[in-house]
């Protein structure tokens, strides 16, 4: 079977039609090429031609983006040297790329080496430029100098939340393969002796059937019990087990939002005494649903949850300054775990109703019921 074609990328899909925007500026060297002659001008449209390889190469060459780096800066230098001081503009692609160092060393060098490519030129023409020129290069020389400390400080800002993300990940796996294991253990240790004995007992009442039945029903009778106990501690393990709280989940929600510029502010009873594991648990799940729609689809800067524990009820209101239901796509007819936060609550009787007023809001109502101790008892 033939193998696919891999298609060429020009620029990085990820990166969306950044990389082509940022192609319109080489628009202004092309323009001011046009005014050259002859072998000049054939040389100088084969350089810019270079340069913009260049700036694709360094999206995808990154053994070699040392060596792009370079060719850019000989590029920048030459044609600031020996057509305009202007051509140093193009700087700022180089500046953008010499942000992606992580190694300090790396990239002191190359800073060093892109401050020479941009000096250089204004030192050969220091002669033929006036003061209008200089009003004009200095700001945008400074901007440039500027622009490699400013994308580095956001690429490194970029990796630790990805650290952080993939931290939060495996201490999450690690959270849970510790409570199965504690789950496992106190399975053992509570039923594994129970039911040896129960084994061993309808054994005995198999063979006692027939020779000694009075004693058999004493031990049938006691394997009842012995039954009645294992079922009573499997309650006492289950009940025991952790169950996720909605204040639990305010918490965690509060960390992922802070880590996409969002505010949280929580108002009302979030412990919720008296609710039931099995409600608090959909809820939570409820709520970390909406957090991810909020940091998804809202643009919000701000997000609060209210939440009202009634006499009948419990009412969970989150609201964020977003865009809204129109601008984010968001609506209750179509996916982005709606569906599935319906589902849930509908298990418990629950309802969710979802509105947009300068922002999104999401109130989900969940009657408490009181079960008496007769319905709760086996």
């Amino acid at each position: 079977m033939p193998l696919a074609r891999r298609k060429t990328e020009i620029f990085p899909r990820a990166l969306g039609f950044s990389p082509y925007v940022w192609l319109v500026y080489m628009v202004i060297p092309l323009f001011n090429m046009a005014y050259e002659h002859g072998i000049k001008m054939v040389l100088g449209y084969a350089m810019i031609t270079i340069f913009i390889v260049s700036y694709r190469q360094l999206f995808f060459s990154e053994r070699l983006t040392a060596f792009w780096l370079a060719v850019q800066m000989i590029i920048i230098v030459t044609l600031s040297l020996l057509y305009l001081p202007f051509y140093s503009f193009m700087g700022f692609f180089t500046a953008n790329f010499i942000g992606n160092y992580q190694d300090d060393r790396k990239f002191r060098i190359a800073f060093a080496a892109f401050v020479a490519s941009i000096l250089l030129p204004i030192l050969g023409n220091i002669r033929h430029l006036t003061v209008s020129d200089y009003l004009t290069l200095v700001p945008f020389i400074m901007i440039m100098l500027m622009t490699p400390f400013g994308m580095r400080s956001m690429n490194l800002r970029k990796q630790l939340e990805l650290q952080l993300n993939e931290a939060r990940e495996q201490i999450e796996i690690l959270v849970k393969k510790e409570e199965r294991l504690r789950i496992a253990r106190d399975l053992h240790d509570t039923l594994g002796h129970t039911l040896s004995l129960l084994t061993l007992k309808s054994q005995l009442v198999q063979r006692l059937t027939g020779k000694d039945p009075e004693k058999a029903r004493l031990e049938a009778r006691e394997m009842e019990e012995t039954s009645r106990a294992a079922l009573r501690q499997v309650r006492e393990l289950v009940s025991d087990m952790r169950t996720l709280t909605v204040a639990e989940e305010i918490e965690e929600v509060r960390s992922i939002l802070h880590s996409a510029d969002i505010t949280l502010e929580s108002e009302g009873d979030t412990r919720l005494t008296g609710i039931p594991d099995l409600t608090q648990n959909i809820l939570s799940m409820c709520l970390k649903e909406a957090a991810t729609n909020i940091i998804k689809h809202s643009r919000a800067t701000a997000c609060a949850i209210t939440i009202r524990k009634g006499t009948s009820d419990v009412r969970m209101v989150i609201r964020d300054n977003g865009v809204g239901l129109e601008d984010s796509g968001l609506s209750t007819s179509q996916g982005n775990g709606l569906k599935g936060m319906s589902e849930r609550l509908a298990l418990i009787d629950g309802t969710l109703k979802l509105s947009s007023s300068g922002g999104t809001e999401l109130i989900i109502t969940v009657p408490i019921i009181i079960k008496g101790k007769e319905s709760v008892t086996a």
